[in-house]
């Protein structure tokens, strides 16, 4: 609802007087909300928004005009934008029916015009975004999206929000090194394991992180150390040469994340632990 006052003036022979101050409302009839179809992001992800707008009203609502900030955030007296438009993403429905794609802008900020919504209908938009370095990835972390529908006849904007929060479960990845490369009968090579943990959150002995590798050629004789440090919490079947560490045993650090003063791009500095396995071939 939308209050409006209106005065009038009377001027004649030099003077003037002022009427009485007459008061309205313009009650509001078209409604929008907005939702992500995806509660939480990485960098990377394909998120989609749905926007749905109503008219309770008896007349057309045309040359409406969709604005998306794209979760734009000020950085150093800049604007940031951690999402960006997917290409021909853009659906447009009234009443349930696909319709043309209606003019867009991919921006940043996405500006979508010529929306349609009839007398007593409804309108809906469902689009993708990509979400890019300039998303905060900590836990925690949010990306909040604005659209502001205006123009049409609308006498004030009409704006809807929605949220999503960084995932910040752990995200793991395993490198594999040998050497020496070429060794001599009976000589001695060394496994080298980096598990690397690109989320925020750290490994913990319930995740049951294994580690299994089945050596060819089979080793004997095996030092292992996690971190320079010796580990015992395995277990090795030297007749198949199969390797296996404690379910839980092995606990991988969260990563830490910088912001880059200059650009605003977000830096990963993975949590990381070394498992080192020699033995005799």
């Amino acid at each position: 609802m939308a209050i409006f006052t209106n005065q009038a003036r009377l001027t004649y022979n030099g003077q003037s007087v002022n009427s009485n101050v007459t008061t309205g409302e313009i009650i509001e009839v078209l409604s929008m909300s907005k939702v992500a179809l995806d509660d939480s992001y990485r960098v990377g992800d394909t998120i989609v928004y749905a926007v749905s707008i109503l008219n309770a009203g008896t007349a057309d609502f045309q040359g409406l005009a969709l604005l998306d900030d794209l979760g734009g955030y000020d950085f150093g007296g800049s604007t940031l934008y951690p999402l960006s438009y997917v290409d021909g993403s853009l659906k447009y429905y009234v009443n349930g029916v696909l319709q043309a794609t209606p003019v867009l802008s991919a921006g940043p900020p996405l500006n979508i015009s010529g929306i349609t919504v009839p007398a007593g209908g409804n309108a809906m938009l469902l689009y993708e975004v990509e979400v890019g370095e300039l998303a905060p990835p900590s836990e925690g972390s949010l990306i909040t999206n604005t659209a502001t529908l205006s123009g049409g006849g609308l006498s004030t904007p009409v704006t809807a929000s929605a949220q999503i929060g960084a995932d910040g479960s752990a995200r793991l990845s395993i490198t594999k090194s040998l050497s020496p490369s070429s060794v001599a009968e009976n000589g001695r090579l060394t496994y080298t394991f980096v598990i690397e943990n690109s989320g925020s959150q750290a490994t913990v002995a319930i995740d049951d992180l294994t580690l299994i590798d089945i050596f060819d050629p089979v080793l004997s004789d095996l030092t292992v150390t996690l971190d320079g440090v010796p580990f015992t919490a395995y277990s090795y079947d030297q007749a198949s040469g199969t390797f296996t560490t404690t379910p839980g045993s092995i606990t991988v650090p969260g990563a830490t994340f910088v912001q880059d003063p200059l650009n605003g791009q977000w830096q990963t500095d993975p949590g990381a632990v070394v498992l080192v396995v020699s033995g005799q071939v």
